[in-house]
């Protein structure tokens, strides 16, 4: 499989790159929206290993609308400039790049949005907002402030059990406005437990939500 480098436009005319795999024979799309660290190699690697199951995937460079190429350390550095291109392209900047690259694969087939951290919020708003068959958001510390939205997709949820960032009382939150998504919560995981690349990385933990995804996105219909 080869991977190439796209270029979209969003429909406010904004230019932007994409890290994308396309296998042949694809059937469906996986959009996997970034943490606060930018396409980086740990992006590219989930993009890899959704195409390697037979996806078309695809992650967009949302940070291109402030600073092309971002590709940041995972360290307070790191974190502290995550965190301030996030705060630029929050809310509809980063929506409209997100539609842009739904809109993208769209022909392959059914699309599901799959995001991490900063990522995992916007999955969330992508269920209620685009034309996607299936979100998966993974520790996103947006989605309490926004529980008053309803998903027009199905959603599943992941969160770590000692996650720093999102006391288990908002995920408690979330599940009494949403009884009907389905959200796990991982045992002696903190946040970005997911991510092989950070300290928190909780390979168990990680290995079982990768499989559930999975099982979740077949169950939905998003079937490479």
């Amino acid at each position: 499989m080869n991977s190439t480098v796209t270029q979209l436009t969003a429909a406010d005319g904004t230019e932007f790159t994409a890290y994308e795999v396309a296998p042949d024979g694809a059937s469906a799309s996986v959009v996997i929206v970034q943490e606060i660290f930018g396409v980086n190699d740990h992006i590219r690697s989930v993009v890899d290993r959704y195409a390697s199951f037979g996806y078309r995937a695809i992650a967009p460079a949302i940070f291109d609308r402030v600073e092309p190429g971002v590709e940041l350390d995972y360290d307070e550095a790191g974190i502290a400039r995550g965190r301030e291109l996030a705060m630029q392209i929050a809310g509809e900047p980063v929506m409209r790049d997100v539609t842009a690259t739904v809109q993208h694969v769209a022909g392959t087939g059914p699309v599901a949005v799959v995001g991490y951290c900063f990522g995992g919020s916007i999955a969330w708003h992508a269920a209620v907002d685009l034309p996607v068959a299936a979100a998966v958001g993974y520790y996103g510390g947006q989605i309490h402030a926004a529980r008053d939205r309803t998903p027009q997709a199905p959603v599943m949820l992941h969160f770590g059990e000692l996650d720093h960032a999102i006391p288990l009382d908002q995920v408690a939150e979330i599940g009494e406005a949403h009884p009907d998504v389905p959200i796990h919560v991982y045992e002696g995981a903190q946040h970005g437990f997911s991510c092989d690349a950070r300290a928190s990385h909780h390979p168990l933990s990680a290995a079982i939500a990768l499989g559930r995804t999975l099982e979740f996105l077949l169950a939905n219909g998003v079937r490479p």
